[in-house]
């Protein structure tokens, strides 16, 4: 399930445990219900991180997506009641001086607190009635089963899998590279070739990784010794790992296609380590050549690497990744870059017009530079707005049709075409590996525009007062959120731009192509409401953080007075300064961030 799992969670349910202690004095029958709240709130948490667990092939059925936006925004609708009464309560403090003046306001106080705590006492009511309603649902849809709705589309491997059997003619800008990972695998003196080799293709999903791989893969397999007249490797295989592997499956297939199929009935009582055993022992003395395709964990690559035995034959290994970790941990990084811009429009032309010699016509021409700037180099986002622009239809390439194109790009709006859709579900997979609290926080970057230089710490300081980030022994809010940071860094979700001296990112940025996904996460999740650049059919009805992107003086009437609310953050780019004076007006319930983009 790919949106913000937990809602409210993570600041709620302190603050109900605030809330049941003495110092705001509640009724004991209210405290009473606030730990029924509690109690409730951290089963339904439970609930939604199972089914935040369902595979980004098999999303949960309609119901239980609905029994969790429900739960969503009970969790909002509870922190904003508790707040409002923490807020009121503190305003009303004692003052302890005795003069006949504060006599009287000490008990006007008393009689306002009294009103307060009757208020929240009628909201807990009421949530409570909601919440007994909402566990009805759980209980009816199965929530806890998590049931799986039908795949809508390929899954994510075949479709990553399909550039395996890409044409060489359709291959742009991969001679090249495949030469320097070619070079990392030969290069060096006589005895560092006689040992085992890895070399580690990392970067972000749908960068062509496994396309580089396979060309490099299938170079190496048609070298030939002269000396020996034999191939120079005397085996070879192509393994694809994916996010949820099993260990059992990947030992099997590289058996199956170390021995050529010697092993094709495997006892089926092997477990890993007969695997292991048999694979080693085929590989004594062999000069082998493996892929290892799309490992998402350290200790997978640990795993599978067991198999591989050091014989001093000059095997060689690639794996791919967009784990820098892992590729760390394997050795001999490539960090694959994106495609250049000549090679980017050749590919583009390619797919549109099925040939390099022909481009678009003047009048598209500036329209299209504007589309491959925003592709940003990553073939799979060529490839899918290509797709898009290469229609039959008389309307395709009119200058109407591609800039309609171009401004839907990293809106997360367009969902009509399945190329877009399958591009989104690459990128998605990145997004589903990550836990909640990272979820959250890459959502949240969805607020900045297009190509804005993220700096760090005051982006750090934005989740600290959203709440957002979980407290780590020995470590401060901030410090845990540097760490945050460092892994969306690492799951290459997050591009760093300026590095200091002692290595820590001090800017970023989000490629376009990943903002569209997170944006488009954003919009059905109803995380983010952005007014400016193109707009969602209908606003929702509450808003729970706005992001206003546009210079439009009238923006104020395009937003609900009723929705500001609800809104928990505005965040205002420089253009939109102007509108300040015209959202001063909204009933806003509390903003935990206000933030002008590049104003400070």
């Amino acid at each position: 399930m790919a949106e913000v799992v937990t809602g409210a969670m993570s600041t709620l349910l302190p603050k109900l445990a605030d809330l049941i202690t003495e110092e705001y004095n509640l009724h004991k029958g209210i405290r009473g219900e606030v730990m029924f709240l509690k109690a409730e709130m951290e089963s339904m948490e439970t609930a939604l991180l199972k089914v935040s667990e369902a595979p980004i092939d098999q999303p949960p059925d309609i119901q239980i997506k609905l029994w969790a936006k429900a739960v969503r925004d009970l969790s909002y609708d509870l922190e904003d009641s508790i707040d409002r009464f923490m807020v009121r309560i503190e305003t009303h403090g004692q003052d302890k001086s005795h003069s006949f003046r504060n006599f009287i306001d000490k008990s006007i106080s008393l009689l306002t607190k009294g009103k307060i705590r009757h208020k929240i006492a009628i909201d807990i009511k009421d949530i409570k009635s909601r919440i007994k309603e909402v566990s009805k649902r759980r209980d009816r849809y199965k929530v806890d089963n998590v049931a799986a709705a039908k795949s809508t589309g390929p899954s994510v491997d075949t479709l990553r899998l399909s550039a395996l059997y890409t044409k060489a003619s359709e291959l742009v800008g991969t001679d090249e590279k495949s030469l320097e990972v070619v070079k990392m695998l030969t290069e060096g003196d006589e005895a560092s070739k006689k040992q085992l080799k890895v070399v580690s293709i990392v970067g972000l999903g749908g960068l062509g990784k496994t396309t580089l791989a396979n060309a490099v893969y299938e170079k190496l397999k048609a070298q030939f010794d002269i000396q020996k007249q034999k191939p120079q490797f005397d085996c070879t295989a192509f393994v694809s790992v994916s996010l949820n592997p099993s260990m059992e499956k990947i030992f099997k297939s590289l058996l199956h296609q170390l021995t050529n199929l010697k092993y094709e009935n495997i006892e089926a009582t092997w477990g890993e380590a007969q695997l292991i055993s048999e694979i080693r022992t085929f590989l004594g003395n062999k000069r082998y050549l493996i892929v290892i395709d799309d490992i998402w964990d350290k200790y997978v690559w640990e795993g599978i690497k067991c198999a591989f035995r050091e014989n001093g034959h000059g095997s060689r290994v690639i794996i791919t990744t967009r784990i820098l970790d892992v590729a760390h941990q394997a050795g001999g990084v490539y960090r694959l870059q994106p495609l250049s811009v000549v090679d980017s429009r050749k590919l583009f032309h390619r797919r549109i017009y099925e040939t390099d010699n022909k481009s678009p016509p003047n009048h598209l021409v500036e329209v299209s530079e504007n589309v491959l700037e925003r592709c940003g180099g990553v073939p799979l986002a060529i490839i899918t707005i290509g797709s898009l622009l290469s229609s039959k239809k008389g309307r395709a390439h009119t200058h109407e049709y591609w800039s309609k194109v171009y401004k839907s790009m990293g809106s997360g709006l367009d969902n009509s075409h399945d190329d877009v859709k399958n591009m989104r579900r690459i990128l998605s997979v990145s997004y589903s590996d990550l836990p909640p609290h990272l979820k959250t926080c890459l959502l949240h970057l969805s607020l900045y525009t297009e190509d804005y230089e993220i700096e760090t710490e005051p982006l750090i300081w934005k989740w600290v007062g959203e709440g957002f980030l979980k407290e780590e022994r020995g470590m401060s809010l901030y410090e845990v959120g540097e760490d945050y940071f460092n892994q969306l860094i690492n799951k290459s979700l997050v591009q760093p731009v300026k590095i200091d001296n002692v290595n820590k990112v001090r800017s970023c940025r989000i490629h376009d192509m990943v903002r569209d996904m997170i944006t488009s996460l954003s919009n059905e999740e109803n995380f983010l409401t952005t007014i400016g650049g193109p707009q969602p059919v209908s606003l929702p009805s509450k808003i729970r953080r706005l992001s206003v992107q546009t210079c439009i003086e009238d923006v104020a009437n395009q937003l609900p007075p009723m929705g500001l609310t609800h809104v928990r953050s505005l965040t205002v780019s420089n253009p939109a300064f102007s509108l300040l004076p015209a959202l001063s007006g909204f009933p806003v319930l509390r903003v935990l961030d206000f933030w002008l983009l590049g104003g400070g």
